[in-house]
């Protein structure tokens, strides 16, 4: 059908002359526009929606059975590899819960792939009934500092920036290259700029006049508030604010009381990054508009957040609203408090029902994005830290968050000069292998407070570089784990007594398995008991994600790197000695 007989086809639709291909009676509609209800029936026609009220016919019907029908939710800002699902397998995880739009930003696959995995990342989305707009990543590497598995400079990003899955310029991270306008990064930010695309923004802690330099830079949403007056600050300065709730990282109730009819429309919700157990437990996005109710939000306020605020935001024509014209991605809940979906359409296809997926949906995977873990030749010996002083810089860890302390901690050596885990009580090893060019690079610290007893943890997901992090209390369970790790092609591995005690395969970019969402998360809950009851870790923080976030050298205060040591806030490397 020509576009012109497909527009007569939906006029006649919507004039009520031709039946609509469905009718949802029994109904009440979402208006994010007016911010009310209106009465139903609902018709749908070509994938889109017509109109709703009386008078109109349809060649099918739906029940909604005094339900109330939203505009699908959109995920503002989301990294799927964290998952650790492919976007197939991610697809299937969110979409019974009503999100069918998502902004992703590939910037984990970047970093260990290159093109090749944003190139991945679009085949794997395009057949998708979940909706996917791809941001290239802006920091591959994130810094200077870093052994990444690829360099992506402006130019290598445009040759991508007019494929119709792309959407705008990622998160730009490091934001001492905007302030300071390094050559690198304002080429991307031009790029991004002459082809009108949308930045997208993550500068915590930054204020004043170096807020205002990094967001005259053309850099237009943050997801990293996690103060209300770090929001405020942000959109006086025309900002969007992205309110994060994540599985590590859940800013959502901190920033709801600086909400108000006047700025609402510039809030959006995002997950950033969200594991499979807590998605298939609590939900995705309308998990958040859940939360922001229970924390006094005004219902239909808190849809607008989730639906239209985000559509306006990235520019998604025919999404985020009920209205003639607009894409018929829908869902159908019982009340505007629990927001548990009992249908959910996307382009007028019902694909779920009742937290069942209706619709079949095939895996990819791609050689491009396999066997990516490559080290080079490792004894324990590798691992021996000596000591030039009897204090040294440790990273310490907090409960429930991905910012560390900068300790300065008094240490014994062994008879050799150098670090044992076992004479430090409170104190663990912690390595960073690059495993991307087998370089032999490893970074080498002291970790506090995470509590590994008689073993190692190794994992190939350490934000952004996605270099093999692993941390334990004697070598040789380290090394044991590391090489599980090398041998599954990436994932997580506990070992201990020279012995895996439990594991995850990663094989795609060693950041994503292709199994079932609910496999995944049965792994994943192994092997956090693991850690905790085999290995005697807190349950104060995640054993896993506290590690994944432990490189990432732009959020304060010391991280550590395939480099060695880095000091966040003096944004340099340090010893680990003092």
């Amino acid at each position: 059908m020509s576009e012109q007989n497909q527009l007569a086809s939906i006029i006649d639709m919507a004039a009520g002359r031709t039946k609509a291909d469905l009718l949802i009676t029994n109904c009440k509609i979402v208006d994010v526009f007016n911010q009310v209800l209106l009465d139903g029936p609902l018709a749908i026609g070509n994938g889109k929606v017509i109109g709703w009220g009386e008078g109109y016919e349809g060649k099918q019907t739906l029940d909604a059975k005094g339900g109330i029908v939203m505009p699908g939710l959109i995920d503002g800002h989301v990294h799927i590899e964290s998952s650790s699902l492919t976007p197939p397998q991610f697809a299937r995880c969110i979409l019974p819960y009503g999100t069918t739009t998502i902004i992703a930003d590939p910037h984990e696959i970047a970093n260990v792939c290159g093109l090749a995995g944003i190139r991945y990342m679009l085949d794997a989305t395009k057949k998708l009934p979940l909706n996917v707009k791809i941001m290239l990543p802006s920091c591959v590497p994130a810094t200077p500092f870093e052994q990444a598995g690829a360099v992506l400079e402006a130019e290598d990003l445009e040759t991508m920036i007019d494929d119709e899955g792309i959407l705008g310029l990622g998160e730009v991270m490091d934001y001492p290259s905007v302030t300071n306008h390094a050559d690198s990064m304002m080429k991307k930010l031009l790029m991004a700029r002459k082809h009108n695309r949308v930045i997208d923004g993550h500068s915590p802690g930054l204020t004043g006049k170096d807020l205002t330099a990094y967001v005259i830079g053309g850099i237009m949403t943050d997801h990293e508030c996690s103060t209300t007056n770090a929001m405020l600050d942000r959109l006086s300065m025309g900002q969007y604010i992205l309110l994060r709730e994540g599985s590590t990282c859940k800013d959502l109730l901190n920033l709801i009381p600086a909400i108000t009819p006047a700025n609402a429309r510039r809030c959006v919700l995002c997950t950033d990054d969200r594991e499979p157990a807590d998605i298939l437990a609590t939900g995705h996005i309308n998990k958040s508009l859940r939360l922001a109710v229970e924390a006094g939000l005004d219902p239909l306020l808190a849809v607008t957040l989730g639906t239209l605020n985000a559509a306006e935001c990235f520019r998604l024509q025919g999404k985020g609203a009920i209205a003639p014209g607009y894409d018929a991605d829908l869902l159908i809940v019982d009340n505007l408090t629990e927001f548990n979906p009992k249908h959910v359409f996307t382009l007028g296809q019902e694909i779920a029902r009742d937290g069942q997926l209706l619709v079949q949906i095939e895996d990819y995977v791609s050689d491009a994005v396999l066997n990516t873990v490559r080290l080079a030749p490792l004894t324990e010996a590798n691992f021996t830290l000596p000591l030039t002083s009897d204090k040294v810089r440790a990273i310490g860890v907090k409960p429930r968050s991905v910012v560390t302390f900068n300790l300065e901690t008094p240490v014994v050596k062994d008879a050799q000069g150098n670090f044992d885990a076992k004479l430090n009580p409170g104190l663990n090893k912690l390595a960073v292998i690059e495993r991307h060019h087998a370089t032999g690079n490893m970074g080498l610290g002291v970790l506090a407070d995470y509590g590994i007893k008689n073993g190692a943890i190794a994992i190939s997901v350490a934000h952004d570089s996605h270099n093999l992090v692993v941390a334990g209390d004697n070598d040789a369970d380290m090394l044991c784990a590391v090489k599980d790790v090398e041998q599954m092609g990436g994932g997580f591995s506990i070992c201990q007594n020279g012995q895996i005690l439990a594991n995850l395969p990663l094989p795609v970019a060693g950041l994503m398995s292709n199994q079932s969402p609910q496999e995944v998360a049965k792994q994943l809950e192994v092997l956090i008991n693991t850690a905790r009851g085999a290995l005697g870790l807190s349950d104060a923080f995640h054993p896993l994600m506290t590690l994944v976030f432990m490189t990432l050298p732009v959020i304060p205060e010391l991280k550590l790197t395939s480099n060695g040591l880095f000091d966040v806030k003096a944004f340099r490397p340090v010893e680990v000695c003092v």
